[in-house]
């Protein structure tokens, strides 16, 4: 074992994290906390297998790259701009009122100005996977205080980028010798700026026309391993050379690489190809994460885990609330945004990481911010399902504008907004043929309302996103999704609330085929297999 650490370190990582994360999924928690837990559990502090500390570091690295690829990925400046009114003055006075609170308990424990502002900062941010869960989980992500929300976390995330850019340019001026000039402690951070706008420009300038170009070669090059592996580089490439050639973060040259692809025809490809190795390396970061923090914290500073508990939960969330309130908006969006915002994430690990590597933050600091983060983690969603209401009911319904019409009967639901999702959606339409789209990937489904389709954002497995689309007065379920196992939970969920439907599925093997007609749904469709029989109807 000692002799591949490297193995050892990734086996046992995945493994146990599939257990937790199994767990926490089956408490209706997000898998996040189950990750750090699992990060617990093979750290120093607990009995038992111990990872390589130096090793897991590396592997968070390049999770951080990756998480930071898909936030620039899904950045949506159009999303932004929609509800710029209240997210960016709203979040940006909610950090302010968070960092301030976190800034206050660091001060009553003896710490220094610095290292208030870092901890404070990382309480101010929630995370994003949590915030879509619950809004997912709540069918709001449609909704208008759903897109507010989105928008807050948004304009949280992208002041983030810039405090990780800005962090230690900060740290070396303010720790720099005794009787330094002003000039000397600016010169730093005027120089990180410089750094930054150079790379910035070099990217709009030479990277938004060279990487949308690579890629479309890759394309008609028809290798989908290719393209796979182009844009693995692409994100981890530009990354490191931000930080060689500019010296910025390895999270803004991700964040860039990822915003720029996805302003092009193949963000949605690049998504899809790209997500499982993003999973893995995001799994890999959040147990390294847990890995640092010492339980005993829980027995030797209980008043300050209190604390900063209740600056997460309490304090953002009636700071979001009297915001909101102030803006002029309803009391249910209000509470929508505080209950969003009553958790932290990933990026208030990826600062709690920084903090401590610069010898900002205290290891106490920390391990404070990692049990709030499992803590608020574990309560979003019970704490949300009690203050938010969902759109299940015809009132909500209604008060929430659904995209579909609700006296649509006869009509054909449709899975998914990919390639052939677009294909069959388009002459759908053309035929002047009533239905209602599935979409999960909120840009795709944007896409879709733009092109005036009906679309009902969520999963196709949870039976209020079904219930949403009315499947149970539809004729035909056209599943255009290319997972055929997954085609056939969803066919199996569908059954459940229409069992007349026909329903219509697509596949790439003779498994899949097989899979899906033991499931009952004996329409499937397989594309070589049409592809070779449309190519000999035609000789």
């Amino acid at each position: 074992m000692h002799h591949t650490p490297l193995i050892a370190m990734i086996v046992a990582g995945l493994v146990i994290a599939f257990v937790m994360g199994s767990i926490a999924h089956r408490l209706k928690v997000s898998p996040i906390a189950g990750y750090l837990v699992a990060g617990v559990l093979v750290g120093p502090f607990t009995p038992g297998f111990v990872g390589d500390a130096d090793l897991a570091g590396e592997l968070a690295e390049i999770g951080v790259i990756l998480l930071m690829f898909g936030v620039g990925l899904h950045f949506s400046l159009k999303d932004l701009l929609s509800v710029r009114k209240v997210a960016i003055p709203g979040a940006v006075g909610q950090i302010t009122v968070a960092t301030l609170m976190g800034m206050a308990l660091a001060w009553s424990l003896g710490w220094n100005l610095l290292a208030g502002f870092v901890f404070g900062l990382a309480l101010s941010v929630a995370s994003t996977v949590v915030l879509l869960r619950a809004l997912q989980g709540q069918n709001l992500v449609q909704t208008e205080r759903g897109r507010i929300a989105v928008g807050w976390l948004i304009v949280e995330d992208l002041a983030m980028v810039l405090a990780l850019v800005l962090l230690p340019a900060l740290a070396g001026a303010l720790n720099s010798a005794e009787g330094a000039t002003l000039a000397d402690v600016a010169a730093p951070i005027a120089s990180t700026f410089f750094k930054v706008a150079g790379f910035v420009a070099v990217m709009l300038l030479i990277g938004r026309r060279l990487i949308p170009a690579v890629l479309q070669w890759v394309v008609d090059s028809g290798s989908r391993e290719l393209f796979r592996l182009a844009v693995l580089a692409i994100a981890l490439g530009v990354a490191f050379g931000a930080a060689f050639v500019f010296d910025v973060s390895f999270a803004l040259g991700a964040f860039f690489a990822g915003m720029i692809l996805g302003e092009t025809p193949m963000s949605r490809q690049a998504t899809e190809e790209t997500l499982p190795l993003r999973d893995a390396f995001a799994v890999l970061f959040f147990v390294s994460v847990g890995m640092l923090f010492d339980p005993a914290v829980l027995i030797e500073q209980p008043l300050p885990l209190l604390a900063t508990v209740a600056i997460i939960i309490v304090g953002k969330s009636v700071a979001a609330y009297a915001i909101v309130r102030a803006l002029k908006h309803g009391g249910m969006t209000a509470i929508t945004a505080a209950a969003s915002l009553a958790q932290i994430g990933e990026f208030s690990f990826i600062l709690a990481t920084l903090g401590t590597s610069l010898n900002i933050l205290p290891p106490e600091g920390r391990d404070l911010i990692l049990a709030g983060a499992i803590i608020s983690i574990f309560l979003n969603p019970f704490l949300f399902s009690w203050l938010v209401p969902g759109r299940q009911d015809p009132a909500a319904v209604a008060h929430d504008a659904p995209i579909l019409q609700r006296e649509h009967e006869g009509h054909v639901v449709l899975i998914g907004y990919g390639r052939v999702g677009r294909l069959i959606a388009a002459d759908l339409k053309a035929a002047g043929q009533a239905f209602a789209l599935i979409e999960d990937q909120s840009d795709v489904a944007r896409q879709a309302e733009e092109a005036g389709i009906d679309v009902v954002r969520g999963n196709a497995l949870d039976s209020d996103t079904l219930a949403a689309a009315n499947i149970g007065a539809a004729s035909r379920l056209l599943i255009a999704i290319p997972e055929g196992y997954e085609a056939g939970v969803i066919a199996k969920r569908v059954r459940e609330l229409n069992q007349e439907l026909q329903i219509i599925a697509r596949a790439h093997s003779d498994a899949e085929v097989a899979h899906l007609r033991n499931l009952g749904v004996l329409e499937v469709v397989m594309g070589e297999r049409e592809i070779a029989t449309r190519m000999l109807a035609l000789c």
